[in-house]
């Protein structure tokens, strides 16, 4: 009688789940659609030279700088053509598609005064790696609306190879910097790109909102120190689908801040779906939580 009784109450949990599961609203079943920005201009209209030597970050600054102007006209997309365009830390600005064509890659500077220094994340209270300031990432946005990274096939690539190198040897001052952060902005779309070699993370959104991760390859070789593919940090409404994700650390990880300062302030990651994904790690995990996970993790879904 036990054993029937367990059985029925097991049953009928089994079918709660599925009811309830059926009407739940799924991220990544709100699939959105990019609208063509109305303006474009070409980073060679800045001067940038895809020769791989030429240090870009100014034609990338002066190339978004002029394209915020139309954010209250439609937006507008800046155009990357085929080339190897080697820049340091530059940041996007709202209603901008940031637009790498096939062929196209964008270089991370190995030299690292081409990377600004930025304040801690205050959900972090320092530097992961090292107490104190940190570098800001390749490509950065902060407090944006509508923002698209994208393209046919291009690639941004961290070279990290030199970061991990001091990182290895203890030759840093500051944490490593990331490719791709977002802070505190909504409605960020990246997909259709290809992420290599970065120094730490590949895409970092953090106290996010509406994001949606897709198609997009990320590569960095086996033993290279803490790389991690895709970090949705303090973030809700989070779609991740048809990735394929090789690191050396995690592939991807949800976390939510660190210790006393992801109390104090206090965001989950919440409301995660993530699909159809090809996921591989050398020495961290496939799909992790935390460690940095201190203000709370919610709502996820994981499927294929």
């Amino acid at each position: 009688m036990v054993v029937q009784v367990a059985l029925l109450v097991l049953l009928a949990l089994c079918n709660a789940i599925k009811v309830n599961g059926e009407g739940n609203y799924l991220q990544c079943d709100h699939n959105p659609t990019s609208q063509p920005r109305p303006h474009s201009v070409s980073i060679l209209e800045f001067g940038a030279v895809g020769d791989g030597k030429t240090l870009n970050t100014i034609a990338f600054q002066n190339a978004i700088f002029y394209l915020k102007s139309f954010a209250d006209k439609g937006g507008a997309q800046l155009y990357v053509p085929p080339g190897r365009w080697l820049t340091g830390s530059f940041n996007l600005t709202s209603h901008l598609t940031l637009f790498l064509e096939k062929g196209a890659v964008i270089l991370g500077s190995q030299d690292p005064s081409h990377w600004d220094i930025v304040e801690p994340l205050p959900s972090y209270g320092r530097g992961i790696e090292l107490p104190g300031r940190r570098y800001q990432s390749l490509v950065n946005g902060y407090m944006l609306r509508d923002v698209v990274i994208t393209g046919d096939n291009g690639t941004i690539d961290g070279q990290g190879s030199v970061w991990w190198e001091w990182f290895m040897s203890h030759s840093l001052n500051y944490t490593r910097p990331h490719l791709v952060e977002f802070v505190s902005s909504k409605d960020v779309h990246v997909s259709n790109i290809t992420f290599l070699n970065a120094p730490a993370y590949n895409i970092h959104p953090v106290y996010c909102s509406n994001v949606h991760i897709h198609n997009v390859s990320v590569y960095a070789p086996p033993g290279s120190p803490y790389t991690v593919g895709i970090v949705p940090d303090s973030s809700d409404n989070v779609c991740i689908e048809d990735c394929n994700i090789s690191t050396g650390h995690d592939a991807i990880v949800l976390k939510s801040g660190w210790d006393e300062y992801g109390i104090a302030y206090g965001r989950p990651t919440t409301n995660v779906h993530i699909r159809s994904v090809h996921l591989q790690s050398s020495t961290g995990s496939s799909l992790a939580f935390g460690s940095e996970m201190s203000g709370g993790i919610s709502n996820v879904q994981v499927e294929h």
